[in-house]
């Protein structure tokens, strides 16, 4: 079996429960139990089955030079002051823990490298929770995801980004609900190994990737055939 399609307990980064406006709520979730192993988490494993099964998992192909082995994978970890979200009624412009709607946390992410061709996939899983604030109410949640591969140092260099929003429901009568994802479209051309030991691989929420994402350039109308003769 190959390094990488074995995804071991040892790949899950275990995140304490962040204190923040709802911190109460959330350790009256329980958010930091369950966290010992797949099988006792309150996701019921979904994410962490997803990267231990064999059809899910390729193992990581020799490049030119140095074999690519599981070690050469970035480490992940959580954007500074992106790990916690807490979400306030729109129409309150100083918005306090009474006005907050719902926070969202992390609990665990989880990494893993595919190279093949000469190109480096990274499969990505995090495990988080929403819990209701004050003012909150059962119904969908919007969680927006910021994933991003970061060659650190003097001047940070993005190598790859991705942003996206999941959605979660918390049920009538549940105050807080776990969410999950599993990404693997960031993919770049596979560095020196030397270069890759300062990579990064972050995590993050970010309530405003929406308008951050680059939108197409406006089309300029059309130039005039030809200009009207004098």
């Amino acid at each position: 079996m190959g390094r990488l399609q074995a995804f071991s307990e040892r790949h899950w980064r275990r995140i304490g429960c962040a204190a923040g406006l709802l911190a109460a709520a959330l350790a009256a979730s329980g958010c930091s139990s369950g966290l010992g192993s797949a099988d006792s988490s309150p996701f019921g494993g979904g994410v962490f089955n997803m990267f231990s099964g064999g059809s899910a998992a390729a193992p990581a192909t020799a490049i030119a030079g140095p074999q690519f082995d599981d070690n050469d994978c970035p480490v992940a970890d959580i954007r500074a002051g992106a790990s916690t979200l807490a979400v306030a009624t729109p129409q309150v412009q100083q918005p306090t823990a009474n006005d907050v709607r719902y926070q969202l946390s992390f609990n665990r992410l989880a990494r893993q490298c595919i190279a093949a061709g000469g190109a480096l996939t990274i499969k990505l899983g995090v495990q988080g929770r929403a819990v209701l604030g004050p003012a909150g109410s059962p119904g969908p949640v919007s969680v927006p995801l910021r994933y991003a591969v970061v060659q650190e140092g003097i001047e940070p260099k993005t190598i790859a980004t991705k942003f996206k929003r999941i959605s979660v429901d918390i049920p009538p009568g549940q105050g807080n609900v776990p969410f999950e994802d599993v990404d693997d479209s960031m993919n770049f051309p596979i560095p020196p190994l030397a270069d890759l030991q300062s990579y990064v691989i972050y995590v993050g929420f970010d309530d405003a990737g929406d308008k951050a994402e680059k939108k197409p350039p406006a089309k300029k109308p059309a130039a005039k055939s030809a200009q009207r003769k004098k």
